[in-house]
């Protein structure tokens, strides 16, 4: 009963700020314009759009998300059937991981073992920056039931984290594309998604469309094993993680 009257008053916000309903040739999932983008958030108009996004995410639905590198879907992690969909989305085997994005630092140490100084962990995130560490005991086991560790995301984008905040926990995030297409910067780049969405949030280009450096996608390391790091993807702050990971903590690189 809860889960419906959810669903019922995110289909009322949206009623109240979307763009209108799916007709013909129209995409089934509702979108949303980020009001004031996100530079200039309008406190009132954000709330009702994290209320109609929380609502959908509730009901199981996958919704897609503006962040600090490139578009991505969401869901909730701790739903096994919310995070077949996004895989059946993607397109994507089930044995490639996805990750979870938090809205504060402080909750990694719920659903992860975190094994670097907390002063690290604030040195990069929120940023463009996936840290992989160990999971947690409190982190859905269907969520990547082939791995102990799981990728972290804390993207500096306002949007996304506040509601990252307002759910009761993690979300699964990857990014709004096909497995092996290009990675998107806006919405209308990833328009053949929009039927198997619940909601799109439009915050606008989040990048240069003409920039192949703005499509990299975040940054990847494994932090899992203590001392050293591992570049699992160079992303688009290569250079700057290396630096803190290396000069400012002393990290071994793995192939060291």
């Amino acid at each position: 009963m809860l889960r419906v009257r959810r669903a019922a008053l995110a289909v009322a916000a949206l009623a109240r700020v979307a763009e209108g309903p799916p007709g013909p040739g129209r995409p089934c999932g509702s979108r949303l314009r980020l009001p004031g983008g996100a530079a200039g958030p309008d406190p009132r108009g954000w709330r009702e759009t994290v209320a109609a996004a929380v609502g959908a995410l509730q009901a199981g639905g996958l919704v897609a998300v503006p962040t600090d590198t490139v578009y991505g879907v969401a869901c909730l992690a701790q739903d096994p059937g919310a995070v077949r969909s996004i895989y059946g989305l993607k397109g994507r085997n089930g044995s490639k991981p996805l990750a979870i994005c938090l809205g504060d630092v402080e909750h990694i140490y719920r659903y992860c073992h975190v094994n670097v100084p907390d002063e690290l962990l604030r040195d990069l995130l929120p940023g463009p920056v996936t840290l992989v560490l160990k999971r947690s005991e409190e982190l859905n086991k269907d969520l990547n039931p082939f791995t102990s560790l799981v990728g972290v995301r804390i993207p500096n984008h306002p949007f996304i984290r506040e509601l990252a905040r307002a759910c009761s926990g993690p979300l699964a995030l990857t990014s709004a594309n096909i497995s092996c297409q290009a990675s998107t910067l806006t919405v209308s780049e990833f328009r053949d998604l929009w039927p198997q969405l619940s909601l799109i949030i439009d915050g606008g280009p989040v990048g240069d469309v003409q920039s192949p450096e703005c499509r990299l996608g975040s940054t990847v390391v494994d932090l899992s094993v203590s001392g050293k790091f591992g570049i699992i993807r160079p992303g688009c702050a290569l250079t700057s993680t290396v630096e803190i990971l290396r000069q400012k903590y002393g990290l071994i690189p793995e192939s060291s």
